[in-house]
């Protein structure tokens, strides 16, 4: 074996106990290199193809930058130093690269550590817009393509906290959601309390979600007031023209032939129960000096919702323009008061109104599930969507936009798991306004992009739909040993297209490909981002568990690691359940083994470095078909993946079966503590961000509709917190202190790690400061990363 096993260090026991203070780790330095690695650049092409940014995106934040003063309020988190979220990722620099010639330059003019987001192309794409973001504003910049010189357009501090910050009219002038000028000094909270905070329910239900980060008093409401609001501004040639008081905008866009907006915005009473999509909003219709021309709708806050998956307001949602026309507005009403269990034939339906807005509303079409996503086309074609949440099912049908008295007719109708029978998605093009509309050849077929899902693996691939008969031609498609998709289809009459190459040993690139003339020029060639990855073994593993049902795992293996020369491995599993209502939607393959091997800081491929065989995306399907319920057999299931995938690593000789331990993220960490309560099968866990007391969220959970009330056993069964007396096997339970994931509080991991030290088990829970659901300061990434590999070596390698 390779010197990355052989080379292992000595373990230093962990020392720190019950409340110690312990100051930030580092884990050892094969994971260090590898979790250190610079971000790989992301790109993005102008419509025709022959310009491509290339944009360098910044590493892990500082834990002081993290600390920075934050709100949470309304269901987001902002910053109130300069009006932004409060945590974001940003593009550090930008290279345009001319793809006739090759030349490539670098946008030049910008502040130095500029904290770039929003890059948005001009509709003749001669510029691109973006944000910069420092510690006390954003400001809005642009950029020649041509010669790569950004200017700053406006010294006006702007507004990206609950609308778009930003929005192109036409080349000359930008529509921006500014700081109102206005503005005085923020609130400050009250050193006293005026009175005590009261809700109140008057006798009807309404079931809401666990919510993180909602309102909690009158200041919060105040600062509601202060930090969301915003004015529109239109930006032009250096001038500004302001066309609206200053209000909580949550969208403003412009009609297609830019003679009106779209307007929706935010108003009291606010909800200390639901976030802020759902509060009290207005839609409105203005013209571009800010004239109302018609108000669309007033909704009331939206608090109380009947249950399911597939409920909703019932309340005129989904305003939007129609894309292929000059100003029509469109709009979508429930037909069922927006609840799923009413027996009706439809659901929804979908009304438009055409410029001047004084007519009556046509009402375009009917869906019979709950409507999910129009795609325009043109004057008469239009693709339609709607889906069953609850059963899984989507449907894809085409309709004459011109003739609302033809009903639609299906083209695509099957399980939203069923992955082999995923046609794909059309491919859209820019009509004379530039929006986006779907394409249609000359015998009107769609050009769609897949993700080619097969027993063997992810093979991606483009083809023609034929939307008369539903038949398929395959034009281009992925080929072993590489795994190559299609990211932009360029020309989609002549067939030239963009497409993201990689292997196993190669990192993703980027070409252009003309498949008519089957020619292929590399646009990229970035380099291997993680070299110590090199040789690491890749295996798509498949097995079946005792009910016959197929599972998957991806197996990686140490550089040179021989099962009859080097004996059996430590192995680490690394999962996350999903619900399917069908077996054999379940047992399906996912993923490639021709991908690119790249680590980032929640992967547990790091491991195979310390000599570990390592299964990730462990295929752990939760299955109920017809009447039953998934969870209802949620444990058994469980058990039998866990099983299965255990009997096969040991089956092959590589893995040890005294020597494995499981873990995951957020519901992957609710199942490894269920396995460990519920088995003998691992040595040890890892559980970073997870639930383990269902009753904390009782108006349900990730897959599963029913209330606590309605299945109380259910919920008592999931929860490992139940069987907190059976966690015997050791467990590393992570958390960030301030996770904002509905349900995953963190007070989750802080009950169990209570009762599993009432009951006598082994357990250590770390709470890393000012972290999110997911983890972000380089800080506390490396520190997770040393408590991972701390716990491994102790209690299983």
């Amino acid at each position: 074996m390779r010197k990355l096993i052989l080379s292992l260090t000595v373990l230093v026991s962990i020392q720190a106990y019950a409340q110690d203070a312990l100051k930030y780790q580092r884990p050892p330095q094969s994971i260090l290199e590898l979790a250190m690695a610079a971000p790989s650049p992301s790109t993005d092409f102008n419509g025709k193809g022959d310009v491509m940014l290339v944009m360098e995106r910044a590493s892990y934040p500082s834990i002081d930058e993290l600390s920075q003063p934050e709100y949470r309020l309304a269901g987001l988190r902002i910053n109130p130093a300069n009006f932004g979220p409060s945590r974001a990722t940003y593009v550090t620099a930008i290279r345009i690269k001319q793809i006739k010639t090759g030349k490539e330059y670098q946008v030049s003019g910008l502040p130095a550590d500029a904290k770039i987001s929003n890059i948005t192309w001009s509709p003749s794409q001669k510029d691109i817009a973006f944000t910069v973001t420092n510690n006390t504003s954003i400001t809005l910049w642009k950029a020649d393509v041509a010669t790569g010189k950004a200017v700053q357009v406006s010294a006006r501090k702007l507004n990206s906290i609950a609308g778009p910050v930003f929005t192109w009219i036409d080349d000359n002038r930008i529509l921006v959601l500014a700081v109102p000028s206005s503005l005085g000094r923020a609130p400050e909270k009250p050193l006293a309390a005026e009175g005590p905070t009261v809700q109140q329910t008057s006798g009807k239900a309404a079931p809401a979600a666990t919510y993180q980060d909602m309102l909690k008093n009158p200041y919060d409401e105040l600062l509601v007031d202060y930090y969301f609001q915003s004015e529109p501004v239109i930006i032009a040639n250096n001038q500004e023209q302001v066309i609206g008081k200053p209000a909580i905008y949550t969208n403003i866009s412009p009609s297609p032939d830019l003679q009106y907006l779209l307007v929706s915005s935010i108003h009291r009473p606010y909800s200390y129960l639901v976030p802020l999509q759902r509060f009290p909003t207005e839609f409105a219709i203005w013209k571009l000096d800010g004239a109302e021309v018609k108000k669309l709708a007033s909704n009331p806050l939206d608090e109380v919702r009947p249950k399911g998956f597939d409920a909703t307001s019932n309340f005129p949602r989904r305003f939007t323009w129609r894309n292929d026309v000059p100003a029509t507005i469109t709009w979508v009403q429930a037909l069922d008061g927006g609840d799923p269990k009413k027996e009706v034939p439809y659901r929804d339906v979908v009304k438009t109104l055409a410029a001047p807005f004084d007519g009556t509303p046509v009402e375009l079409v009917k869906t019979v599930d709950r409507f999910d996503n129009l795609l325009w086309g043109n004057e008469h074609f239009a693709l339609l969507t709607d889906a069953n949440s609850s059963k899984q099912k989507i449907r894809v049908s085409k309709l004459d936009p011109s003739n609302p008295s033809q009903a639609p007719v299906t083209i695509i109708d099957r399980s939203e798991n069923d992955r082999y029978n995923d046609p794909g998605t059309p491919v859209t093009i820019k009509n004379q306004y530039h929006r986006s509309v779907v394409y249609l050849s000359p015998k009107q077929e769609l050009l769609m992009t897949a993700p080619g899902a097969s027993p063997e693996g992810d093979r991606p691939f483009l083809s023609t739909f034929n939307t008369s008969n539903g038949k398929q031609k395959i034009l281009w498609r992925s080929q072993a040993p590489y795994f190559e998709q299609v990211v932009d289809v360029i020309d989609p009459a002549k067939l030239v297209i963009v497409t993201a190459k990689e292997s196993v040993s190669t990192p993703v690139n980027y070409y252009l490909q003309d498949i008519k003339k089957k020619t292929s020029v590399a646009l990229t060639a970035f380099p291997h981002p993680q070299p110590l990855l090199k040789g690491v073994q890749k295996q798509l593993l498949k097995y079946k568990r005792k009910d016959g049902v197929d599972l998957t795992a991806m197996l990686y293996l140490p550089e040179g690691y021989d099962p009859a020369k080097d004996g059996r491995l430590p192995v680490l599993m690394w999962a996350y359940p999903r619900e399917y209502k069908s077996a054999s939607d379940a047992a399906q393959v996912r993923g490639s083994a021709y991908r690119f091997t790249r680590v980032n800081y929640g992967s547990p491929i790091f491991w195979v470095t310390r000599g570990f065989a390592v299964m990730d995306a462990t295929e752990m399907p939760i299955v109920g078909e017809g009447d039953k319920e998934p969870n209802d057999t949620f444990v058994e299931q469980l058990v039998m993946n866990a099983e299965a995938a255990v009997n096969k690593i040991t089956e092959m000789g590589v893995g040890d079966k005294d020597r494995i331990a499981v873990g995951g993220h957020s519901y992957g960490a609710f199942m490894t503590a269920n396995l460990l309560a519920h088995t003998n099968l691992f040595k040890a866990g890892i559980s970073r961000s997870g639930a383990y007391n269902r009753t904390l969220t009782p108006f349900g959970f990730q897959n599963e509709q029913r209330t606590y009330w309605q299945a109380p056993d259910v919920y008592y069964k999931m929860s490992p917190f139940s069987y907190a007396d059976k966690l015997k096997a050791p467990i590393l339970l992570i958390h960030g202190e301030a996770d904002n994931n509905s349900g995953t509080f963190p007070i989750q991991s802080e009950r169990l790690y209570n009762a599993i030290k009432g009951n006598g088990g082994t357990a250590r829970l770390v709470f890393l400061p000012q972290e999110s659901h997911g983890y972000a300061a380089k800080e506390s990434v490396l520190h997770m990363l040393w408590e991972m590999d701390e716990w491994l070596m102790k209690y299983v390698k």
